[in-house]
Formats: structure tokens, C-alpha cells, sequence
């Protein structure tokens, strides 16, 4: 099943008297299930293709189709909604709250996007918990919680709405070494236990070592996607 089509995307931002057009014609499909990083230079537009996909943006021109619904024809709070019910987010800088217990900021989603029963969120919570290896960590405040331990709750939260399709931002640029590559091979995982689809960006060579599918982006302009090998 195809999850994202995009056909001739394109996005420039004005600036005073300045157009910088971030995504310039670009088209791909892509398969539910993968496992994708988009890589290129700091300004190829990695970031701005994932705000797209993710409707934090709108194309300036071009189409873009996730889970078969156009997203670029949905106002705020339709792009809101259909977030909420089918996309998960992973950011660099974690995003967690620094009020809220790993266990808390891993409900969060479910309080205020999804309004599940208590019930059903423990469940699912303590569920995610156990897959990213942070069960003895619950009541833990990001602030008491390693770089790689924080991702991991970030990574739960993304999850725990049970989306369709999970963004990741640079991911591992917080990371060391080891700890970026645990992530990675964690996500991995959660890709095939859930059969999820991650889509990444990034310049990291860890993480492009680790993708299924690779797809090149320069100036905007989307270079070329190929399956990797090894």
C-alpha cells in the first residue's frame, strides 16, 4: 500500500523581498511500512518536506496525498485532527515536558489528542514502556533522564497514538555514538513489530547506514531515491 504520494511539491517561503524556495518540484511515492531517511546538506529541504508530510506546513504549489486523504487541502484544525489520529512526531531536541513523568509525557497524546479512557491509556503506556526499555524509568522527570533514555520516551510518545507514520527530525544529532545506533535499531524494531512507517531527515551517517530506502535531497530538489544494499 502506498501511504505518501507527493506529485510536482513544491514550498518557497518570502522573506522581506527574498523567495527562498525550500522544495522545488518534487515528486516520490512511498510504501507503508518503509523505512526512509531523506538526506542531504543542512538547507536541501529535509525538514521542510517533513513539516509537509506532517501538515505543519502547507505546499505552496504541487500536490500531497498521506494515508489518502489530501492534506493540502485541510484547514488548521483538519491538519490538527489528522495528525493526531495518524502521524507521530520524533524531534532532536525530544520535545518532552519538563512537568510531566516519562510515564505522563508518553500519555499526553492520548489525554489531549485522542481523549482515551484511563484505562486503555495505562495499558497502552505501560505497553510502550516495556518495548523501549524505560518500564523502571516511569516516574522519572526528563530532567533525570539520560540524552538516549529521553529519545526513547520521545519515541514511545510518538507511538503510543498508534499512528500510521512517525516523522523523526534528526533524531540522533543529541547522541553519542552507541546510543544513536541503539535508537536507530529501536526504532527499527518498533517498524517491524508495529509494521509503522518512519520517515527520517538527516545528515547523520548512522542513521542513512540503517535506512531501507535513502532519497537524496540538493538545493529543494529531490536527486534521486534508491534501496540501500548491506
Amino acid at each position: 500500500m502506498i501511504l505518501v504520494v507527493a506529485q510536482s511539491l513544491s514550498k518557497t517561503y518570502a522573506t522581506d523581498s527574498v523567495e527562498v524556495k525550500a522544495v522545488q518540484g518534487v515528486s516520490f511515492e512511498i510504501t507503508a511500512g518503509s523505512f526512509l531517511s531523506f538526506v542531504g546538506p543542512s538547507g536541501s529541504g529535509k525538514t521542510t518536506l517533513l513539516n509537509l508530510i506532517g501538515c505543519l506546513d502547507k505546499p505552496t504549489s504541487g500536490s500531497l496525498t498521506v494515508a489518502g486523504v489530501d492534506v493540502a487541502r485541510l484547514d488548521r484544525a483538519q491538519a490538527a485532527a489528522f495528525r493526531g489520529e495518524n502521524i507521530g512526531f520524533v524531534f532532536q531536541s525530544f520535545n518532552l515536558m519538563p512537568v510531566l513523568t516519562a510515564f505522563e509525557n508518553i500519555e499526553y497524546p492520548l489525554v489531549m489528542v485522542q481523549n482515551k479512557l484511563p484505562g486503555e491509556r495505562r495499558t497502552r503506556v505501560l505497553e510502550l514502556l516495556q518495548a523501549v526499555g524505560m518500564s523502571d524509568q516511569k516516574n522519572k522527570f526528563p530532567d533525570q533522564l539520560s540524552g538516549g533514555q529521553k529519545q526513547r520516551i520521545a519515541i514511545a510518545r510518538a507511538l503510543v497514538t498508534q499512528p500510521k507514520l512517525v516523522l523523526a527530525d534528526e533524531p540522533t544529532a543529541n547522541l553519542d555514538h552507541e546510543t544513536a545506533y541503539t535508537i536507530i535499531r529501536l526504532m527499527k524494531k518498533m517498524r517491524n513489530d508495529l509494521n509503522t512507517t518512519f520517515i527520517f531527515s538527516t545528515h547523520d551517517t548512522r542513521i542513512i547506514g540503517e535506512a531501507e530506502i535513502i532519497c537524496t535531497l540538493e538545493d529543494g530538489k529531490l536527486v534521486r531515491c534508491e534501496e540501500a544494499h548491506g
